[in-house]
């Protein structure tokens, strides 16, 4: 496929969520959807971050969503086929597009009660439970009715492991962890933008060598978006992406692995996303054993505050910082993936 195709269509996508910035945030600031910042956050974020407009990832939705249509188009028209042996590439690139629109806009729901009720509490964990559950749903039924449909996970020294039917409860759970751990890097300016540009550029790497040009063009697409993103989110932020556009990423980042069909090297390339949630889980099971142990109101702490980039916010590091060295750790993950799979798709 012609490389001017995914190019243009991640300088597009650059472009589109940069320009929109200078009337989003106004428009935003004009709305008053500020973010709501809480009490149990560090001290300095609410007196510095409070009434940051949020929802800002509208902007880059919009781009990546306008020009992977685009480059789809433009590569049916170059000689993709997509009634005829490129129509599973096909199928498989726009599911999983949707399927990212569509936490997208379970995000959105999400960010829009929580600045109609001035607070940090939107969408209840069961009604985000159930949105997933109907998303990932949708997602696999997608895939069955078109034959798309597999239960088999490449192990990364080249073996493969046949799930059955289990494969689509136990990846289920895995999509529901990553978005939500996508969800969750999103708590200091530029770290979730910045993680993320790193991780789809390493799928498309990945989905560059497999010969998948619609995985392809979705990374190169949310590579621009991303960076365009930066623009305005990097410390100090103008805006916030929001639930809507950390809930999309993390449909954008399980859409290209299982898209790859690269569920393990998904969380070796998402290595952040999976330590940030990680640190949470650890956090509240060390406390609740610990306040049980001493029957005290009060457990340990393994971290001084959960995601983990709190931690290190709380031993002085710079939000620039973090997201440096997050990205570098994402970064040398990433090239691990390329590596493994270079073995796996051999």
């Amino acid at each position: 496929m012609n490389t001017w195709i995914f190019v243009g269509a991640a300088l597009g996508s650059f472009v589109l969520t940069w320009l929109s910035g200078y009337w989003l945030i106004p428009l935003l600031h004009k709305l008053k959807y500020g973010q709501t910042i809480l009490d149990i956050g560090p001290k300095w974020h609410k007196a510095k971050k409070e009434g940051t407009p949020t929802m800002g990832g509208i902007s880059f939705i919009i781009a990546v969503t306008v020009c992977f249509a685009a480059g789809m188009i433009i590569l049916g028209y170059s000689g993709a086929n997509y009634t005829g042996t490129d129509k599973p590439e096909f199928i498989r690139a726009v599911s999983g597009m949707i399927m990212a629109l569509m936490f997208g806009l379970m995000g959105f729901l999400d960010d829009f009660i929580k600045v109609k009720k001035k607070h940090n509490e939107g969408l209840t964990w069961i009604q985000k439970v159930i949105f997933q559950v109907m998303i990932i749903s949708a997602y696999f039924a997608t895939l069955y009715i078109s034959g798309l449909s597999r239960t088999v996970i490449m192990l990364p020294w080249g073996a493969q492991w046949d799930l059955g039917l289990f494969y689509y409860p136990i990846v289920g759970v895995l999509i529901i962890y990553m978005v939500n751990a996508v969800n969750l890097t999103d708590g200091i300016d530029g770290l979730c933008s910045s993680v993320t540009t790193v991780y789809v550029i390493a799928f498309s790497v990945i989905a560059a060598f497999m010969g998948m040009f619609g995985q392809k063009l979705l990374a190169y697409c949310a590579a621009g978006g991303c960076i365009g993103f930066l623009t305005w989110n990097a410390p100090p932020a103008k805006v916030f992406m929001g639930d809507t556009g950390s809930m999309f990423l993390g449909g954008i980042v399980c859409a290209l692995g299982l898209g790859c069909s690269a569920e393990v090297l998904m969380v070796i390339a998402g290595i952040v996303y999976v330590l940030e949630a990680l640190s949470v889980v650890i956090q509240s099971t060390v406390f609740k054993i610990t306040r049980k142990m001493n029957h005290t109101k009060e457990g340990k702490r393994l971290f001084k505050m959960t995601p983990i980039h709190h931690h290190f916010e709380l031993s002085s590091w710079s939000e620039l910082k973090i997201d440096s060295i997050f990205s570098i750790v994402g970064l040398l993950f990433g090239v691990l993936a390329i590596f493994l799979a270079l073995n796996v798709f051999k």
